[in-house]
Parts: structure tokens; sequence; C-alpha cells
């Protein structure tokens, strides 16, 4: 499977400083958010529940796969998309270890079983 998600309690702007909080207590920030729902409004006047894209990073681990191999970098950053529905958000986590098999580098390997197990914490606090 390429992603895992958990659901929260939260509206999307509650549910994303939440999540925010739990990354940086993993070392992981934001560097990226994608507001889909105003793009949408904004280009083709439809509205849609909202629904954000999100980039994490954990700079050492970035280093370590482009160093490995700097074509890597088009696999970066991991990406978690927020999804409000009902007063509910669901953040959908891409699967590290599904999208860097891409490559057969195995330090690049070691470093998505590293994420893996990261955003796996961050799941289970926001569980």
């Amino acid at each position: 499977m390429y992603a895992f998600d958990v659901t929260v309690n939260q509206s999307i702007e509650d549910a994303i400083e939440t999540l925010t909080a739990v990354l940086k207590n993993h070392h992981l920030g934001i560097v990226s958010d994608v507001n889909v729902q105003a793009i949408i409004k904004n280009k083709l006047d439809e509205d849609i529940p909202g629904y954000r894209m999100l980039g994490a990073c954990n700079p050492k681990l970035a280093k370590r796969v482009i160093d490995a191999d700097p074509r890597a970098g088009t696999l970066l950053p991991c990406n978690i998309v927020a999804s409000e529905n009902d007063g509910k958000t669901t953040f959908y986590f891409m699967d590290p270890k599904t999208v860097f098999s891409l490559t057969d580098n195995e330090e690049i390997l070691a470093v998505a079983k590293e994420a893996d197990e990261i955003l796996a914490k961050v799941k289970a606090e926001l569980s």
C-alpha cells in the first residue's frame, strides 16, 4: 500500500496544528503546504471539503537520500494529505518504504525504513 491513514476529531486547521507539533517532536517540519481546496475554488469556482497537501521533512534524512542519489530528491519530501469531512480530518501519510522502493539503493532504503518508523510513531500519537 502506498499510504496509511489516521482520522482525528478536529477541524482541518486544528488538526494541522496538532500534526505540526507532533512532527516537531520527531524532528520533522512542514516544508510545504498546498491548499487544494482554495486552488479548486479559485481556478474552477467549485467547492470541495478542506484538502491540503503537506510536505514533511527531516533535513538529516533528506540529506542522506540526496547524498546517496541526487535523483532521489524527486521522491522528497514525505507527503501527508489532510482531508476534512464532517468536522473530522483524515491524514493520509505517504508510505516511505513503498515510494523509496522505486530505487534499489541500500542507503535510501535504510532511510525509508527510518522514516516509516517515525511516521508510524506520529500516526500512533495522533490516534
